[in-house]
C-alpha cells in the first residue's frame, strides 16, 4: 500500500493544545465497523455503550519527565592564557535531549537537538550541573547514546530538571498542570516518553461506572517510545520498520484475556499500545504452537496495517492520529481504510479536537 493512501487534511485549529477542563469531557465518535456507520457521542456515555461482558485492557505505563535542556560542557584545549588573561569560551547554547530508551541503568538512547553540535565524547550539563550526560555513540537523525552521571539518582534528578515530553504538534512549552494531565489515572509503571493517550479520558467516576456495568478490566505495561510516532519515510508502507518497544503482561492479565477469548467475550483495547502488545504476544504464542497469549516480558516491533489479522482485539478506544502515521494505519487495519478516512473527514467537519489532548473514537 502507498503512503499517500493514508493522507487526510486537518486544519491547524483542530489540533488540541490543551486538555479539556475535565478528563472525561471529550467528545467520542462511535464507529460500527460492520454496519459502516458512526454516531456522535461523548466519552461520559462510554460505560452505557458497553454490553457488560467486555474485557477492558488498559496500559498502566507512566510518562517520565524525559525532556532535558542543558548546555554543552566546554573543555578548553588551546594554549594557556597569559598573565591576567582569561580562558576563551564560546557562547552557551541550549541543548535539548529527549530520552527514548533505557539500555541499562544510566545508559540511554536519546534524541538531541541541535544534533550537529554534539559529538562522541561531549558532555551536557543540566540545571545546576548535578546531572550530566556524556555522549557514547552517534546515530542517524539526531540519535545518540549517552551515559548519565549519578545513575542511581536519575529518576529523582529527572523530576528536578526534566520536562514532560509533550508532542511537537503541541506548540507550547510544558506547564506544571501537564505533570498530571499527561498521565492516565492508572499510570503506575514509570518508563514511557509519551502518553498512551486513549487512556487520558478515564476518571475514577468512569471506572466505577464501568465496573458497575459488569465490565472486567485488566492492565498491561508498554513503555511508549518516540518510535511509535516516527514518520514513515517509505512510499511503500510495507518497507517501514518500527522501533521496538518493551511490554509486560502479568499472569492474571494473560489469564483474563485467554478466558475472555475462550468464552467469546469482546476484548476492548484502550489505545494502540495495548493493541500492539496483545497482538504481538498472540503472535509470539502462535509461533511456539501455543494457544492464547502468555505472561511475561516482551519486545514488539509489530507494524499493523490493512490486510493483517487481529488475533486478540475485537474493539478499540483510540484518539485521532496524524496523517500518514503508523497509528492511523493500525486503526485502518481494524476497521478498514476507506471507512476510517470517511469518519476522519466527518470528525474534521464536525469540529472534533485531534491528537494527544483531543477527542476519541470507539471502534466496535
Amino acid at each position: 500500500m502507498r503512503l499517500t493512501e493514508f493522507d487526510y487534511e486537518l486544519p491547524g485549529d483542530r489540533i488540541a493544545q490543551r486538555p479539556p477542563a475535565e478528563r472525561d469531557a471529550a467528545r467520542m465518535l462511535v464507529l460500527d465497523r460492520v454496519a459502516r456507520v458512526w454516531d456522535d457521542r461523548t466519552f461520559r456515555e462510554f460505560p452505557s455503550l458497553l454490553r457488560g461482558d467486555e474485557l477492558l485492557v488498559v496500559n498502566n505505563t507512566r510518562v517520565i519527565p524525559a525532556r532535558l535542556y542543558g548546555q554543552r560542557v566546554v573543555r578548553y584545549t588551546g594554549p594557556l592564557p597569559g598573565p591576567g588573561g582569561t580562558e576563551p569560551k564560546p557562547p552557551a547554547s541550549t541543548i535539548e535531549i529527549l530520552l527514548t530508551r533505557e539500555i541499562e541503568p544510566g545508559l540511554w538512547d536519546v534524541l538531541v537537538r541541535p544534533g550537529r553540535k554534539i559529538r562522541v565524547g561531549d558532555r551536557v550539563a543540566f540545571g545546576d550541573g548535578a546531572l550530566q550526560a556524556e555522549v557514547m555513540a552517534r546515530g542517524e537523525f539526531g540519535a545518540r547514546r549517552v551515559r548519565f552521571s549519578n545513575a542511581k539518582d536519575l529518576p529523582e534528578l529527572l523530576e528536578r530538571f526534566g520536562h514532560m515530553p509533550l508532542p511537537p504538534y503541541i506548540g507550547r512549552e510544558d506547564e506544571p498542570a501537564d505533570r498530571d494531565r499527561y498521565q492516565t489515572v492508572f499510570a503506575s509503571s514509570p518508563g514511557a516518553v509519551a502518553a498512551p493517550t486513549a487512556g487520558l479520558h478515564f476518571t475514577e467516576r468512569i471506572l466505577r461506572a464501568i465496573h458497575e456495568r459488569g465490565v472486567e478490566t485488566c492492565e498491561i505495561t508498554l513503555h511508549v517510545g518516540p518510535g511509535t510516532f516516527r514518520p514513515v519515510r517509505a512510499e511503500n508502507i510495507e518497507e517501514h520498520a518500527m522501533h521496538a518497544e518493551r511490554y509486560e503482561i502479568s499472569a492474571p492479565t494473560a489469564e483474563k484475556i485467554n478466558a475472555a477469548r475462550a468464552a467469546g467475550r469482546p476484548v476492548l483495547a484502550v489505545g494502540t499500545t495495548v493493541v500492539r502488545a496483545l497482538e504481538d504476544a498472540a503472535r509470539q504464542a502462535a509461533g511456539r504452537g501455543a494457544q492464547g497469549i502468555g505472561a511475561g516480558p516482551g519486545e514488539t516491533a509489530l507494524f499493523l496495517y490493512p490486510g493483517q489479522p487481529f488475533l486478540v482485539v475485537d474493539q478499540m478506544l483510540t484518539n485521532f492520529h496524524l496523517s500518514k502515521s503508523t497509528l492511523l494505519m493500525l486503526v485502518c487495519a481494524l476497521a478498514g481504510r476507506e471507512f476510517i478516512l470517511q469518519a476522519y473527514r466527518h470528525a474534521v467537519e464536525a469540529g472534533y479536537r485531534f491528537y494527544s489532548y483531543g477527542d476519541c473514537m470507539l471502534i466496535r
